[in-house]
C-alpha cells in the first residue's frame, strides 16, 4: 500500500510517500525567510509560496523515491483547519490528482494530525488508551480526552490567543525575529537568575482546562513599555519570565485533566511540544504522578510535515479494513 501526502496548511510545503508502514521519502519546503521579513505569516503570501513550491517538492518526492503516481493507492492531504488560502492550494492539486488517477482520497484534520503525529516511530501498542491530550500551537490550545485512537472529546481550549501566538507576539514586542518560539526559549536558557513570578499566571478557573494568553501578552507589553530601552539583559529575563507563566500553565492544566479522569497516560501534540523546558516540566509531573508520558519522537514531528498526515490517514485506512 502506497500513500502520496501532503501538509499545507500554514507555511510549510511537505509531500510525503509512504509504503505500508515505511517512509520511502520526504520533501519540506520552508517559508521562514520569506514571512521574517512582515514577522509573522501572511495567508495570501503562504497560498501564493505554496503554488511556487508545490511541483517542485511533488517531483523531487518522485523522483527520490522512485515511484510513479500511477502507482500510488491513497492521496492524503490536509483539509481543515488553518490557513485557508494555503490549503486550498493543495487541496485543489490532490482532489485533482485523485481524480485523474482514481485514486482514493482520504481528507485530513490538522488537529487530528498532530495528535497522531506521536504515533511516528511508534507502534500502536506503544500508546496506552483512554488518555488525555494537549495540543499547542500558533492558533490552537487544547486539551482532549481520547477514549481511543479516533474517539475524541475536547475538554477545553483557549479563549483567546494560543501560546505560540503569544510567543511570536511577545518576540515580536522585543524586535526579534519570526518564529518567535525559539528565539524566546534561546534568551530564556540565557537568563541565570531564578523567577521572580514578574508576570501573572492565568489560569481562569484552575478546575477546568481552558486557557488565555491574552493577558500575559499585555503584562509582557507594558512591563517592556515601562523599561523603555531594552538591553540583552532585559530581553533575557522578560523572556524567561514569559516561557515560565505559560509553562506552568499548560503543564497544570495538562496533568489536571489527567487527574480529573485517572488515566495512565498523558500525550503533547504540536508545535510547542518542541519546547525543552515544557517537557521536562511535564517529565517531572509525569514521574511524580507515575504517568506515561507520549511526545513526538523527534522534533520534526512537532511542526507541520506531511509524515503526521500519512501516520493518521494509515490508521483510518486500517480502521476501515
Amino acid at each position: 500500500m502506497k500513500i502520496l501526502a501532503f501538509e499545507t496548511s500554514c507555511d510549510d510545503t511537505s509531500v510525503a510517500i509512504f509504503e505500508n508502514d515505511k517512509l520511502v521519502f520526504m520533501d519540506t519546503i520552508s517559508q521562514i525567510k520569506i514571512h521574517n521579513i512582515t514577522g509573522w505569516v501572511v495567508p495570501e503570501v503562504a497560498a501564493r509560496e505554496h503554488a511556487n513550491s508545490i511541483f517542485l517538492a511533488l517531483e523531487n518526492v518522485l523522483k527520490k523515491s522512485k515511484i510513479m503516481l500511477q502507482e500510488i493507492d491513497y492521496i492524503a492531504v490536509t483539509k481543515t483547519p488553518w490557513l485557508l488560502p494555503s490549503l486550498l492550494t493543495w487541496l485543489t492539486v490532490a482532489r485533482t490528482l485523485a481524480n485523474i488517477l482514481q485514486k482514493k482520497l482520504i481528507e485530513i484534520n490538522h488537529i487530528e494530525a498532530h495528535i497522531f503525529a506521536n504515533f511516528l516511530e511508534r507502534k500502536k501498542e506503544d500508546i496506552n488508551f483512554p488518555l488525555v491530550c494537549l495540543t499547542v500551537s500558533w492558533g490552537h490550545n487544547e486539551i482532549y480526552y481520547m477514549e481511543n485512537m479516533f474517539d475524541m472529546q475536547r475538554l477545553g481550549w483557549t479563549t483567546d490567543d494560543a501560546s505560540w501566538e503569544a510567543f511570536d507576539k511577545v518576540a515580536k514586542m522585543m524586535w526579534l525575529w519570526y518564529p518567535g518560539g525559539p528565539i524566546i526559549s534561546k534568551l530564556a536558557w540565557e537568563y541565570n537568575w531564578k523567577s521572580t513570578n514578574l508576570f501573572p499566571r492565568v489560569w481562569l478557573k484552575k478546575d477546568e482546562y481552558d486557557f488565555s494568553f491574552s493577558w500575559l501578552k499585555s503584562a509582557v507589553k507594558r512591563e517592556i513599555d515601562k523599561r523603555w530601552v531594552l538591553n540583552i539583559e532585559d530581553k533575557r529575563e522578560i523572556a524567561f519570565e514569559f516561557e515560565q507563566a505559560v509553562i506552568e500553565v499548560l503543564a497544570y492544566k495538562l496533568v489536571n485533566a489527567w487527574l480529573r479522569k485517572w488515566l495512565k497516560t498523558i500525550m503533547l501534540a504540536w508545535w510547542v511540544s518542541a519546547n525543552d523546558k515544557l517537557v521536562e516540566e511535564i517529565k517531572k509531573q509525569s514521574k511524580k504522578n507515575n504517568l506515561n508520558f507520549i511526545y513526538p519522537k523527534k522534533k520534526l514531528y512537532c511542526w507541520d510535515n506531511a509524515a503526521m498526515v500519512w501516520i493518521n490517514a494509515y490508521y483510518k485506512i486500517k480502521n476501515l479494513d
